[in-house]
């Protein structure tokens, strides 16, 4: 048994890197004594509770996380998430407490620290300026020579990815290939085809960088044609996008078949994603697409762009991808007409699998 830092700069977004996070926290308890350094407002257990999962692990807040949190989430409608930033500054705050573990995990990306570790990458948040994958800024540099690493994997340090598209930019950044993980996404029961509500769901954190509006101007579009399709929209409404997770209620409140509803249960969720036929991810370029994921476990019919992370998900089927708003449109309608009916494996991203994985590697860092 040894010990283990698992480190995550913010549980604030409520998304995939969150239960990324959580599972692996949750998986590395069961061999090593674990301890959650992060720097949110948001509770751990309520949130591990909301992903269903058991959360045992010690969680330490550093002096002053609590309020850099606050900080962070009042300038994100003006700044952005900044995670390079929260992710430099948070490891100032513990690095000490750090440098006493056995290993550290880290499931915000990757990061200069000592010792053996295994770096989970959503996508790189340092080097940005170097790629045309993400927006940044020029701020981006500084926190890269701050605490980006300079050769971020030898025999102490092993590159995870949560996709081959994430994987291909994090070689072109660094010139290493990451071992692809993808992260757990557990079978979901639901009711049969012949049952489900003939409508759209659109899961997943409210924010710009997800397009949850163009995805109500596809459902709009549809309904034009004369699809009578429904539309709900659930998912975390983070503070940092305020602004934006009102301009969502603003164009459903003006939409008698559109409905929102956020931060809901994590039974809510699993009860959506199992009366919905079809399920739909607007954000060009996911790192992975856990929502899409979801979609497909659930036995729904998932459409999503065609690049990014969700290509792994959907199989490269361009059935189920489209390349812009007028492709989805005819994607979804397409799949209307034909009756096209779900055909993935919905047990491909089990969590089982994703644990055994960060055990392994865990295993062999300590080594």
């Amino acid at each position: 048994m040894a010990r283990v830092a698992v480190f995550h700069n913010t549980l604030d977004f409520q998304g995939g890197a969150d239960a990324v996070c959580l599972h692996a926290c949750a998986a590395l308890a069961e061999d090593h004594d674990v301890t959650l350094f992060t720097a949110s407002k948001t509770d751990p257990v309520t949130l591990a509770d909301r992903f269903d999962i058991s959360l045992e692990a010690d969680v330490v807040q550093p002096p002053g996380a609590t309020a850099l949190a606050a900080g962070f989430e009042a300038l994100g409608p003006f700044v952005g998430p900044q995670l390079a930033a929260r992710t430099t500054l948070l490891r100032l705050l513990c690095r000490r407490r750090l440098d006493s573990f056995d290993a550290v995990v880290s499931t915000a990306n990757e990061l200069s620290i000592p010792g053996p570790s295994v770096q989970y990458v959503h996508f790189p948040q340092f080097r940005l300026t170097r790629t045309e994958a993400a927006e940044t800024s020029a701020l981006n540099r500084v926190w890269t020579r701050l605490a980006g690493p300079e050769a971020p994997a030898d025999r102490r340090t092993r590159l995870v990815a949560n996709s081959a598209w994430t994987a291909d930019v994090v070689e072109r950044l660094y010139g290493i290939r990451p071992t692809v993980c993808h992260p757990p996404v557990d079978r979901i029961d639901g009711r049969p085809w012949t049952e489900r509500e003939h409508g759209v769901l659109v899961l997943g954190r409210i924010a710009p960088d997800k397009r949850t509006l163009e995805a109500v101007e596809v459902l709009d579009r549809l309904r034009e044609r004369g699809y009578d399709l429904t539309g709900r929209i659930v998912g975390a409404a983070p503070p940092a996008y305020r602004e934006y997770v009102g301009r969502v209620r603003r164009a459903a409140a003006e939409r008698p078949y559109l409905g929102v509803e956020t931060d809901v249960s994590r039974e809510r969720i699993t009860d959506l994603l199992g009366r919905y036929r079809y399920g739909l991810n607007a954000k060009p370029r996911e790192h992975f697409g856990m929502a899409v994921a979801e979609y497909v476990a659930a036995g729904m019919l998932p459409f999503a762009p065609a690049d990014g992370g969700q290509v792994d998900v959907l199989d490269g089927d361009r059935r189920l991808l489209f390349d812009d708003l007028d492709g989805a449109v005819d994607r979804v309608a397409s799949a209307v007409e034909t009756d096209l009916r779900p055909f993935l494996p919905r047990d491909r991203f089990g969590s089982e699998r994703f644990a055994a994985a960060m055990r392994e590697h865990v295993a062999a860092i300590l080594k």
